[in-house]
C-alpha cells in the first residue's frame, strides 16, 4: 500500500508579545534573521527533506503579511495553503485549525521561529521522512531542559518517557520543534484535553505515540546548531550565527531558491527566471553565481 503523502504544518501564529515593539505591526515570523525573514528557515529545512506542499498557520492579521511574501509557492515549485488562528491554543492545536488540509496526509510540523543549521541536518530530516507509520521527534541535548519538552531515552535509544518543562528533567534531551506524524496525529490530536496552563500540548501528542510503542527518536549531534527567535537576544544571536557562517563559507543558509533548484522542484529555466526577476542586491548576486555553479 502506498504511503500517505507528506505536508509540511508551519506555525506561524501567536501575538509574538516577548519581541515587542518589533512585532506591534509585523508577525515575528517576517523579522530579519540577518539576511532573510525568520519563516524561510523553518521552511527550508522542511524543504531539504523534499516536502513540496505546505499549510501556513497564523492569525487572521498576519496571513495578508506572509502571503504577500511566500505568495502562492509556485516559483520556488511548491505550495502554500494558508489558514486562519484567531487565538493560540498550544502546538497541538495547530493539527485541529489545519485539519481539513491535512486529512489523508502525514504531517511534518515545524515551529515557525526554529532554526536548524549543520552537518548531517538534510539526512536526518530523510531520515524521519521515510517513516511510513508512527511518529518521529528529535532529541537535542541541552545544559538547561527545564524550558522544554524533555524525552528520556533508554539503553537502547529508544523513548521511555517524556515531560513538559519538568522541573527536575530525567535527562538533558530536550524535544525541538519539528516533528513527524503518520495520519493518527488528528484523531489523536482531536482526543487531547487541555493542560494545565489552558493549551493543547505537543508533548501529549508524542506521549501518545509512545504509550502506543511507536514514538522513534532521532539524537542530534553537536554538529548541528538549534535556534529560536523568540526574544530580542535569540534574534539577534541567531542573526549573529547566520552572519558568521554565511561570511566565512560564502554560501546561504536556507535560500529557498538555491534549495527549490537543488532539490529539482524547478528547473534551470525557472530558476533563470528567478534570477533575472530579482533586484540586484547581494543576496540576487548570489543566485547569480549558484546558477553558473550548480550544475
Amino acid at each position: 500500500m502506498t504511503a500517505a503523502p507528506w505536508k509540511g504544518l508551519i506555525l506561524a501564529g501567536g501575538t509574538g508579545s516577548r519581541l515587542y515593539p518589533l512585532t506591534h505591526a509585523v508577525n515575528k515570523h517576517l523579522l530579519p534573521v540577518f539576511d532573510k525573514p525568520m519563516i524561510y528557515y523553518p521552511l527550508t529545512t522542511l524543504m531539504l527533506g523534499g516536502l513540496k506542499d505546505f499549510v501556513v498557520v497564523s492569525t487572521p492579521d498576519s496571513i495578508p503579511q506572509i502571503k504577500a511574501l511566500l505568495n502562492s509557492g509556485s516559483n520556488w515549485g511548491i505550495n502554500f495553503t494558508y489558514v486562519a488562528q484567531d487565538k493560540p491554543g498550544g502546538i497541538a492545536e495547530g493539527f485541529r485549525v489545519a485539519a481539513n488540509e491535512l486529512q489523508g496526509h502525514r504531517v511534518a510540523l515545524i515551529l515557525g521561529d526554529n532554526i536548524f543549521y549543520g552537518d548531517g541536518l538534510s539526512k536526518r530530516i530523510e531520515e524521519a521522512t521515510k517513516q511510513t507509520s508512527g511518529a518521529t521527534i528529535f532529541g537535542y541535548e541541552v545544559a538547561d531542559p527545564t524550558a522544554f519538552g524533555v524525552v528520556e531515552l533508554g539503553k537502547d535509544g529508544k523513548a521511555v518517557s517524556l515531560e513538559e518543562k519538568p522541573k527536575h528533567p530525567k535527562s538533558n534531551f530536550a524535544v525541538p520543534g519539528i516533528y513527524f506524524y503518520d495520519p493518527d496525529v488528528l484523531d489523536i490530536a482531536w482526543s487531547l484535553k487541555p493542560s494545565g496552563r489552558g493549551e493543547l500540548e505537543i508533548t501529549d501528542v508524542n506521549r501518545a505515540y509512545l504509550e502506543r510503542g511507536d514514538l522513534n527518536v532521532i539524537t542530534i549531534g553537536r554538529g548541528v546548531a538549534w535556534l529560536d527567535g523568540g526574544t530580542h537576544a535569540d534574534l539577534f544571536e541567531a542573526g549573529q550565527f547566520i552572519k558568521v557562517v554565511e561570511e566565512r563559507t560564502g554560501l546561504k543558509v536556507a535560500c529557498p531558491e538555491e534549495i527549490a533548484f537543488r532539490k529539482g522542484f524547478i528547473d534551470r529555466d525557472q530558476f533563470a527566471k528567478l534570477v533575472d526577476s530579482k533586484p540586484t542586491t547581494e543576496y540576487q548576486r548570489y543566485l547569480s553565481r549558484m546558477l553558473s555553479e550548480i550544475k
